[in-house]
């Protein structure tokens, strides 16, 4: 008789031996589960999620909705008509980020051509390391950088994407670091002085993030001063270099901001490339969300200068909606600092006397290992729409982001913050206890706690969602994201009109 190890043993090799289709079933059933799951993501998420009719979401509180979708995993499988029913109801509770009026987010809308382009990259599950196992993506990937460093100005140089752009700007703090001392790749932060970078105080949080993580430590950023506008002061960047010198400090980065997170600002770059060139610093900019107004010959001057960059991080995935994510990390850099940087040689995967060109091999570059294919979705997309197309969505949000700021200057209770720059619209909404109330010593504090209390009525509702935010000594205020291509004005008008409507007994 034979034994239990043996009988366990031959179970396992026979299992191993059957493709994995009929380990999970019948290979039609297969197909028909996974038709009926895309069959429901069309109904519930592409054409009720995208529609103005449908609800942008469906709001429960936390208890309640750990109930409604039973998350607890059990140690028995579910039949596929329960597994279908999960599927509805994650959608059905989830946020409809593709909805025309979820203006929350510096991201929104669902492009069709990129959402193919993102169940494709799903359905081939590979890693963008190797030629040899993503010889598609490999090209494709050099192809689009190229594309994206050629609207920043540069003929050539390197680049990468990055997964978001907090990763994007950390990259791009830990090369200038490591071309100004290499050793620190070796020997850590003992081969280093006391580092100082330079940002606004308008700069995106993962900068200090970033000099946390890279042990640079949040001391070692100097926050520049920024204008009314919400742009770095060039003059107050050159006193913070000289002061961080006379504390015995070494400045290595300054970080620019192209589309500031809150008001929508374009640091002065040229300006801010001097003071770099001066001190010979590297010029990273942050053009995460700003960056796709290069495809726009009538308003690619609000980045004059960014072709003096040595780096610039750009999130397609924004104003483009390329979808999440899409976030590449650009370099004007020939010498393969990417690779020196970060480049381990793991002999198991970056052999070299393999049987193609092993330059194409980029899983080098990055700190990670395995990396998803970000860049199918922005060529697809890219392919449909044409760089004209792409211009013309941009020029499309400016002209909305117009009509918006016409319409809040002629409608009674409603007070821009200023004019925007970009297509973030600041705003408030006074509602009518505090109209002509401006002079009254807590009318700041009172008008701070509309915007919450509308904020709450409008996702319990789920008519739409938008953001808020003190700023400074300003109280709360409305931040309006023109970024959905799909957008139309009746979709502002009903922005304006709902506010009115939620907030008329305030």
């Amino acid at each position: 008789m034979r034994n239990g190890s043996t009988l366990l043993a031959d179970f396992i090799l026979m299992a191993a031996s059957k493709p994995l289709a009929a380990l999970d079933g019948d290979p039609m059933a297969v197909e028909a589960l996974l038709r009926d799951v895309f069959g429901i993501v069309i109904d519930e998420a592409i054409r009720k999620g995208t529609s103005a009719s449908e609800k942008v979401c469906e709001w429960k509180e936390p208890e309640e909705l750990k109930q409604l979708l039973d998350l607890e995993l059990q140690s028995q499988g579910e039949s596929q008509e329960q597994i279908l029913e999960r599927c509805r109801a994650v959608i059905h509770y989830s946020v409809k980020t593709g909805h025309p009026r979820f203006f929350n987010q510096l991201f929104s809308g669902l492009d069709p051509h990129a959402l193919a382009g993102r169940i494709i990259t799903e359905s081939l599950n590979t890693s963008q390391y190797t030629y040899e196992i993503a010889p598609v993506f490999v090209l494709m990937e050099e192809e689009v950088l190229k594309k994206l460093r050629a609207l920043v100005g540069w003929n050539a140089g390197d680049g990468v994407f990055c997964p978001g752009g907090s990763i994007s700007n950390m990259y791009a703090m830990n090369l200038a670091r490591y071309q100004r001392y290499p050793d620190c790749k070796q020997r850590g932060l003992r081969a280093l002085p006391p580092l100082a970078l330079f940002t606004s105080k308008e700069c995106h949080y993962s900068i200090s993030k970033g000099a946390a993580f890279l042990g640079l430590g949040t001391d070692s950023v100097r926050v520049v001063k920024a204008d009314e506008r919400g742009k770095m002061i060039p003059e107050d960047l050159e006193r913070q270099i000289s002061l961080a010198e006379a504390e015995g400090s070494v400045p290595f980065l300054v970080s620019a901001t192209s589309g500031t997170t809150v008001l929508g600002a374009f640091d002065p770059l040229d300006a801010l490339a001097d003071v770099c060139q001066r001190h010979r610093l590297w010029l990273h900019v942050d053009a995460a969300w700003g960056g796709s107004v290069l495809l726009s010959r009538t308003h690619r001057h609000l980045l004059d200068g960014i072709q003096r960059a040595d780096s610039v991080a750009w999130n397609p995935h924004k104003l483009l909606g390329a979808g999440l994510q899409c976030s590449a990390l650009l370099l004007r850099d020939t010498s393969n600092l990417l690779k020196r940087c970060h480049g381990s040689q793991a002999s198991y995967l970056f052999q070299q006397d393999k049987f193609y060109d092993v330059a194409l091999d980029t899983g080098d570059k990055v700190v990670q290992c395995g990396r998803r294919v970000d860049c199918l979705k922005l060529w697809l997309m890219w392919k449909a729409q044409g760089g004209q197309g792409l211009e013309q969505r941009v020029d499309r949000a400016f002209a909305l982001t117009r009509y918006l700021v016409e319409e809040i200057k002629a409608r009674e209770g409603f007070e821009l913050v200023m004019e925007p720059e970009f297509v973030n619209v600041c705003f408030w909404f006074v509602p009518p206890s505090l109209r002509g109330k401006k002079e009254s010593p807590d009318y700041s504090q009172k008008l701070s706690q509309v915007a919450p209390v509308l904020k709450e009525r409008m996702v319990k509702k789920g008519s739409m969602m938008i953001g808020y935010q003190p700023h400074g000594t300003r109280a709360n205020f409305f931040r309006m994201v023109l970024a959905n291509p799909t957008l139309v004005k009746a979709d502002i008008d009903f922005l304006l009109c709902e506010l009115e409507s939620l907030g008329q007994d305030l």
